[in-house]
């Protein structure tokens, strides 16, 4: 197969979105309390940004229901997801408020925490940076939780793991 060529703009938005998901990543929901109770959103664009202070950041888009709740949410989890977590990944790719049959419980800053994860970050509202489409929400990390496992993996628009890995 040929590679392809092309500038990003008006009609190339799918060969875009193509090209970025070549690039593999792990997956994570950030969870955070809000009005009308616990929400969650599936994730992959998600890095570390600093050390000292420990930063991270992740970017919901403009146009989902839930930016605004998430935007605005003083404190929030990130939880990257384990290799058997693709059913919780599923869930809060669909519908932000769907907490049943999923363990889980609320920290004493009212933010759903999951049971089962790799990794959980609690993080402070840092700093939120509008970029396109999308904002930039970077967290201050208060406290990490972590376990060691395999991770699960998105990539050209399906689920996987590491090679090798059960």
């Amino acid at each position: 197969m040929e590679s392809e060529s092309f500038t990003p703009g008006p009609g190339r938005e799918r060969a875009l979105r193509t090209a970025l998901g070549a690039y593999a990543t792990g997956v994570t929901v950030v969870t955070c309390g809000s009005e009308e109770g616990p929400l969650g959103f599936t994730v992959n664009s998600f890095t570390s940004v600093s050390l000292d202070p420990p930063l991270v950041l992740w970017c919901p888009a403009l146009l989902s229901p839930r930016h605004d709740a998430f935007v605005a949410a003083r404190d929030f989890s990130i939880h990257v997801l384990e290799a058997g977590q693709l059913e919780i990944s599923q869930r809060f790719a669909d519908r932000a408020d769907d907490f049943s049959g999923i363990d889980w419980a609320e920290s004493e800053a009212g933010v759903p925490h999951l049971a089962g994860c790799l990794t959980r970050l609690d993080c402070r509202h840092f700093a939120s940076h509008g970029a396109g489409d999308h904002t930039i929400v970077i967290g201050q990390v208060e406290r990490v939780t972590h376990r060691p496992g395999t991770p699960l993996l998105f990539a050209l628009g399906a689920y996987g793991r590491l090679a090798g890995t059960r």
